[in-house]
């Protein structure tokens, strides 16, 4: 009978909170009126909870917003021992989160180990080695130039390359990528770089010095600095800066759960979805962080609008508000005159969907009451 029950409220009341119900009342006694009695009460509570058709639902989320935001703190977060380790909090990020800047202030990974890895505090620190970005300048004690022999002659520290899991091959292999055309040999713990004989040869060692610092030697591009901590039951490595597309070609990384606090890399290695769900999952983040309170609904509604065209788009002149619909909405944000006179030449038609359009030519807003159209019905003559 009470398969029955739930299939009578189906549709009715969303599945996800049906089954909320069905596993509350899982293993308790509890007989069909009871149950009905249950259910209208979740239904009439689910119906208060919806929003009113016509509701100024932008106005709400932005007062949502403003009013907890003027709380939060304008400081950055940092990791105790570890040099440049920041994280950018509270309304700075929120700001740099809604404007939808191309690169976060201060980006950052969290890495989430398979299982069979994921225990080992040793295979950890292997793991977070092999990920962090090594330069030249940071396993080398010299760099000189041999006028002589028209060469570039690099120190390097035999410690440091065998702590990073380096040889003189691949260092070789990374110098010879960078610089096309270049001889790469090796004199006992120097490497020597000898670029092709020109006349420009002389000029060309300098440079080559100076540029072969930044040769990447080992790790992923962008990731400058790891952390391995551990988190509940398992160890994952925290990383400054981010390369999501290269770390999720790592064999002991998990893709399923290793996230990035880029936006808009995540838009770009995994999708529109994912952006949006970036953004609900760091603005709350951000919120929750503070101990503010903000309804997820109103973040969601947000991330909507961000991502509503398949790309993500910020709240700023250059995103959302410079790109209405209305040709009177964008005349009124900014440069009226040129966009009345581009939408004259176009012949463009303005709907008067949204509020600022109508209240320019002073008539009923449609939101709530100024929403329905009334038709008023004559009785006929008889």
């Amino acid at each position: 009978m009470s398969k029955t029950l739930f299939l009578e409220y189906k549709g009715i009341i969303p599945d996800k909170i049906l089954d909320d119900v069905r596993e509350a009342i899982n293993d308790k006694r509890i007989d069909n009126v009871k149950l009905k009695q249950i259910l209208d009460d979740v239904k009439n509570a689910y119906e208060r909870a919806k929003i009113s058709p016509g509701e100024a639902i932008g106005t709400i989320t932005a007062e949502s917003f403003g009013e907890p935001g003027t709380q939060m703190t304008l400081d950055y977060f940092h990791f105790a021992g570890v040099a440049e380790m920041n994280v950018t909090l509270g309304l700075p990020r929120l700001i740099e989160l809604f404007d939808a800047r191309q690169s976060p202030t201060t980006p950052r990974m969290e890495i989430y180990i398979k299982n069979k890895f994921n225990k080992d505090p040793k295979k950890i620190r292997q793991i977070a080695a092999k990920i962090k970005e090594t330069k030249l300048r940071e396993i080398s004690l010299e760099f000189s130039i041999n006028l002589a022999k028209i060469s570039v002659e690099i120190k390097l520290d035999t410690k440091k390359i065998k702590d990073v899991g380096t040889n003189f091959d691949i260092i070789s292999k990374a110098i010879m990528q960078d610089f096309k055309g270049v001889q790469v040999l090796k004199e006992a713990d120097t490497v020597v770089i000898k670029p092709k004989p020109t006349e420009s040869s002389l000029r060309e060692v300098f440079r080559i010095k100076e540029k072969v610092k930044d040769t990447i030697i080992s790790g992923v591009k962008g990731i400058t600095h790891v952390l391995p901590i551990k988190k509940e039951n398992e160890f994952i490595i925290i990383c400054a800066g981010t390369n999501l597309a290269d770390v999720l070609k790592i064999e002991e990384v998990d893709d399923t759960r290793t996230v990035s606090n880029d936006i808009m890399e995540i838009q770009k290695v995994l999708g529109i979805e994912s952006g949006r769900q970036a953004i609900i999952n760091e603005s709350l983040k951000v919120i929750e962080g503070q101990g503010l309170d903000i309804d997820i609904r109103h973040i969601m509604l947000l991330a909507d609008v961000m991502t509503a065209t398949g790309r993500i788009r910020g709240v700023s002149r250059g995103g959302i508000s410079g790109e209405k619909e209305s040709v009177l909405a964008r005349a009124s944000f900014e440069t009226p005159i040129k966009h009345l006179i581009n939408a004259s030449l176009v012949g463009e038609r303005d709907e008067l969907n949204s509020v600022i359009e109508n209240v320019i030519l002073n008539q009923p807003v449609p939101l709530g009451t100024g929403l329905p159209q009334l038709v008023v019905k004559s009785e006929k003559k008889k």
